[in-house]
């Protein structure tokens, strides 16, 4: 038997997942790389930092920086492969944070 959450916990979840993903998409360069190994993803090629970095006019250590950031939010996924890590975006946070976001304007007032 599947016990559902209460109501109010599924909100304050919701809300603290549009804030965590919100706060890691709120800087430009960040929607840049998260965009950018999206479409490589897509296209099935790998994305590495070193790819990064000869994508965008950043050091590296800011686009380590603002993967981390990304990472940490749960937008990416990494894999280490060799000397190499890998960054995949993980489409199931986005999903979520997608769905809250649709439900935000029916939720109902908090009472804090």
């Amino acid at each position: 038997m599947r016990l559902r959450k209460q109501p109010d916990e599924m909100q304050e979840k919701e809300i603290l997942l549009m804030a965590r993903i919100s706060d890691a998409l709120a800087h430009p360069a960040r929607i840049k790389i998260f965009r950018y190994i999206m479409q490589q993803n897509k296209k099935f090629k790998k994305v590495c930092n070193k790819d990064l970095v000869e994508h965008f006019d950043y050091a590296q250590a800011t686009i380590s920086q603002h993967v981390k950031k990304l990472a940490d939010a749960g937008l990416l996924e990494k894999r280490k492969i060799d000397r190499y890590t890998y960054y995949y975006v993980h489409l199931g946070t986005l999903n979520d944070y997608m769905t809250a976001t649709k439900h935000f304007e029916n939720m109902p007032e908090s009472d804090d």
